[in-house]
């Protein structure tokens, strides 16, 4: 059987899906982690086959992760696993090493196809996903999600990270997110060069 750990932060969420794969023939959970720290510290004690690993942690950020536990374990098969539909975040997550990319919504049925597939070093994108690459696919379009539009408007106007994610109802490490995934969309080195080619661009105005 496939032997899979999961690093959620929602227990409700690890517990849901720790049942669901255990009642099948497919493969096993044999660890779980609510954070980063621990999840550096279980692979350090042993691999599993698949790493089913959330983007939003309360430590960091798990594409960020991804990428570095990829250069220390690179046999590790890693599915991201996450609410964020964004393309950017999907397209620099395979970037970073992951062979899967599923939402939390997705059928079980869909779940457990990701497994099996990554399991044997194949690429698997839940439909969504998939479709949405495809759309998206162009390198010569920038496209922004609601949020990221949203965000981006609060940094062009001055405000601090922990001021954005009062507006915005959400904790700093998820404005962080945007704000690193922004950088990267537009190609930029740092806020005030993102304020630029965002005016350029007319993203912003």
């Amino acid at each position: 059987m496939v032997e899979v750990h999961i690093v959620d932060d929602h227990r409700m969420v690890a517990d849901s899906l720790s049942k669901l794969i255990n009642e099948t023939e497919i493969a096993r959970v044999t660890d779980v982690y609510h954070d980063l720290a621990t999840c550096r510290d279980g692979l350090a004690k042993g691999l599993p086959d698949i790493l089913l690993l959330d983007i939003g942690l309360p430590d960091g950020d798990g594409i960020d992760f991804c990428a570095e536990i990829k250069k220390q374990y690179p046999e590790l098969k890693i599915i991201m696993l996450t609410s964020y539909k964004e393309f950017s975040i999907a397209k620099r997550a395979l970037h970073n090493g992951a062979l899967g990319y599923i939402l939390k919504n997705a059928e079980s049925e869909e779940m457990l196809l990701g497994i099996e597939a990554v399991s044997k070093g194949e690429v698997f994108l839940c439909d969504e996903i998939d479709i949405l690459l495809k759309e998206k696919a162009r390198d010569d379009v920038i496209w922004l999600s609601d949020r990221e539009n949203e965000i981006l408007r609060y940094v062009a106007d001055g405000y601090t990270t922990k001021e954005i994610a009062d507006l915005i109802f959400r904790d700093s490490e998820t404005v962080k997110f945007f704000r690193k995934n922004l950088l990267i969309k537009l190609n930029a080195r740092n806020v005030a060069e993102l304020i630029k080619k965002a005016y350029e661009m007319k993203l912003i105005w």
